[in-house]
Formats: C-alpha cells, structure tokens, sequence
C-alpha cells in the first residue's frame, strides 16, 4: 500500500463511533434558522467527528446560537471571528484550529443545506481507506447534480470550473465547490499564508494548490440543492475575483518556474511514494470520461 502523509486512518465500523478523528468545519454567517438542524443532522450522520462552527458575528445571532449547541454537546466547538471576512479566510481559520486539535480528517461544508450531511460517510471514506488525500463532492461527475439553479448560476458554476481546468491543467471536474475532505496531513503541508482566500476561488486554489503538491484527489457524486432558508452570498465581485486569481496563478506559476524557483506558495512534495494526480486528458471532456 502506498504511503501518504499524517496518521494511519482505520475504519470504523461502530456506528456510535463513525467518523472518530473528523472535524466538520462550518463557516457560518447569519444562519441561525439553519444552524440547529444542520448541526443535528451531521453529529447524527458522524456521531464520532467534531464539529467547529466559525461564526463571523452573525447579527442574526447565529453566534449565540452556536454557543448555545456547544455548551450542550461537547462535540461542538465554536470559533468567534469579529466581522466577516470573506469565506475563505474563515475556512483558514477553522483548519488551523482543526489541525491544532488533533484533527485526523478535516472536512469543509455549507451550512444552508446545500451539501447534504448523509453524503458524510462517502465524503471521508476514500480517505479513511487510504487511497485519497483529498475528496471533492462533485456535481460534475456521473451521479452529480444540481437542482433549484436557474441557468445563469449553472453557466457560473460550470463555466468557472472548465475555465480553471483548461487554465490550471487540473483533473478534477468540479472545481468551485465546497464539499471537500481532506488528508489532515495533507492540509497541513499547505502554507495558508499563500493563499489568495476569497469565496470562490478559495475552491479552486485549495485544489489548485493540493494537486501541486502531489496529492492524491477523489471526487465522489453529489446532488448539490440551493439553500433552504436565507440568500445566496454569490455576487458579481466574487466571480470577477475569481477569473482574475486564477489568471494569476497561472502567471505566478509559470514566472517562478522561468526563474527555476517551485510555485509561489508551495513548500515542498508530498512523501516519496505519494503518486501525483494525472492531469486531464482533455479539460473540456464531458463528466464521467476523464477518471476519477
């Protein structure tokens, strides 16, 4: 078997133990009408992980709300950021503190129901089994979907992840979502000083930035569903920012291997023996044709 990065993963098979060693990290802002059944619904899917609520100072309470969860279940913890700060930034913010907790898996999820929690078990079971570092929920892959999208937010969320592929030569189909689990060990070899964080593109720089560094990448099906309750955090600013950084990282990459340097924000490989993901074939192929 092949060896990769952090502590050796075994699966378990006790329900009331299932996904031991996983932390769930959960930005959140003015989400309070979701947070209670979101939360419920994970620690019931994954009775063993933790669960870490980042909260950029909800005013709808979504803090307190937090709070409130943790006092009365020790599997949640709680991260109080003053302002909000971009959904990336919170993400950073969680990993470290799942990293600095002992975490074994780190998965990253929406709080509005778009990423369904049953869906947890196959999210983190590749890594578990020891033959990925990192798992994306993909909604472009044979058996992935999107429903309640019009066709504008479709041709974004399509039309962002093939023009990242065809520009960043990665494999991976679904490139700007956020249903993702990650290898702790391979999360950690990622400097999160380098990273252009922002909402969108946070999604495909992470990814950018994994497969640079060698790591081992799965996508796994998923029926991504519009928010419940609240409004959509997608703007125009957000997509114009997301072109425009994955533009630059092309441009970095490339001037710093001109300047024979490794790309801007990497530190190195992942251990000897750690094979690398195979780049696309053809980036424009239609899901379910390129291996995943």
């Amino acid at each position: 078997m092949t060896t990769v990065s952090g502590p050796e993963l075994r699966p378990d098979t006790n329900e009331a133990t299932a996904g031991r060693g996983a932390w769930i990290v959960l930005p959140t802002y003015n989400e309070a009408e979701n947070l209670p059944g979101m939360a419920a619904a994970i620690l019931s899917t994954l009775p063993g992980a933790t669960l870490l609520v980042v909260d950029d100072g909800s005013p709808d309470g979504t803090g307190s709300l937090a709070d409130g969860l943790a006092g009365a279940d020790a599997r949640v913890r709680v991260r109080h950021r003053p302002a909000k700060q971009g959904l990336g930034r919170a993400y950073l913010d969680g990993f470290e503190i799942a990293l600095a907790g002992g975490a074994e898996i780190v998965v990253q999820m929406d709080a509005d129901w778009s990423h369904d929690p049953a869906v947890l078990p196959s999210l983190i079971g590749p890594i578990v089994g020891g033959t990925a570092d990192l798992v994306i929920g993909s909604r472009y892959v044979a058996g992935g979907g999107v429903v309640d999208w019009g066709v504008v937010r479709r041709l974004i969320s399509r039309g962002g992840s093939i023009f990242a592929r065809l520009v960043l030569r990665l494999g991976p189909h679904d490139l700007t979502g956020g249903f993702k689990a990650w290898r702790a060990g391979t999360l950690a070899t990622i400097p999160f000083e380098g990273i252009h964080a922002g909402g969108y593109v946070f999604q495909i720089e992470m990814t950018f930035r994994a497969t640079r560094l060698g790591a081992r990448i799965v996508e796994v099906p998923i029926t991504f569903r519009d928010r419940r309750v609240g409004l959509s955090k997608m703007s125009r600013r957000i997509v114009v920012e997301a072109l425009i950084v994955v533009v630059q990282l092309r441009a970095e990459e490339l001037w710093a291997r001109a300047r024979g340097r490794t790309t801007p924000g990497t530190v190195g490989r992942m251990p000897p023996g750690t094979p690398a993901v195979e780049p696309p074939v053809d980036p424009t192929a239609p899901p379910g044709s390129h291996p995943t």
